[in-house]
């Protein structure tokens, strides 16, 4: 899909990834609704990104995700494009899982995303096609001690994108789901870590350099382009070991 003069709505988009993706987008030609739980943050944002819209939305909160969808329809009058990238990460061992915690985590990472596909996925078919991508994590490629939430979440996401992509091929409507690497973020920082774990959380292991969020961005905007249904960080993800034995 080519993205000049096409409408995108991306979440998460206040920082990282997200905002990289959104700055990308405005560059190369498309209009983008920017969702976040900060309206101060994205208005700030939003002066340097010509004709982009904010929302405020809540992505745990199924009635703002709908509300979010609305708000972009009734703006711009159409969707061409949803990037959900919102999420937030959780390290713990399973014994360890808060369940309270998990299920926040639950609603933001897997179903927000969903109820988002779900309200878009009508309005493109109507107009006669559209793109959804989702972003994963290279986690959701491995099996990393400590990291069984959030992998779990992401696979999920990953599962649920790639037999969507096989359900609306019909209706001209593409759905790929993107991997990242490690990432220079936030994204760290902000993750949640119980048991008194550091990072790196899962054992002694090498770590390629982490990707800038500008990186991650231009694969996005690759696989927007080319329509695949995986998008990698990097080639050598695609056969990455599963297991650290």
């Amino acid at each position: 899909m080519n993205v000049d003069g096409k409408i995108a709505i991306v979440t998460g988009a206040s920082s990282g990834i997200g905002l990289a993706t959104a700055k990308l987008l405005t560059k190369n030609g498309a209009k983008v609704a920017l969702v976040a739980r900060s309206k101060e943050k994205l208005k700030k944002l939003s002066t340097n990104l010509l004709d982009s819209f904010i929302i405020k939305a809540d992505m745990t909160k199924g009635v703002e995700v709908k509300k979010m969808v609305k708000e972009a329809v009734g703006h711009f009058g159409k969707i061409d494009i949803l990037i959900n990238n919102a999420g937030q990460g959780y390290d713990a061992s399973l014994e360890n899982i808060d369940i309270k915690t998990f299920n926040r985590l639950f609603n933001l990472d897997l179903i927000g995303p969903l109820i988002a596909m779900q309200q878009v996925i009508p309005v493109m078919r109507k107009q006669g096609g559209g793109m959804i991508v989702n972003i994963s994590s290279g986690t959701a490629l491995m099996y990393l001690p400590n990291m069984s939430a959030y992998s779990s979440l992401k696979r999920a996401l990953a599962g649920m994108s790639l037999t969507a992509r096989e359900e609306f091929k019909k209706d001209n409507i593409i759905i790929s789901v993107v991997y990242p690497y490690i990432t220079l973020t936030d994204f760290e920082k902000n993750t949640i870590k119980h048991g008194g774990l550091k990072w790196p959380v899962s054992g002694e292991r090498s770590y390629r350099p982490p990707d800038t969020a500008e990186y991650v961005a231009k694969k996005i905007l690759e696989g927007i382009k080319s329509e695949e249904a995986e998008i990698f960080a990097h080639d050598w993800m695609k056969n990455l070991p599963k297991r650290n034995t």
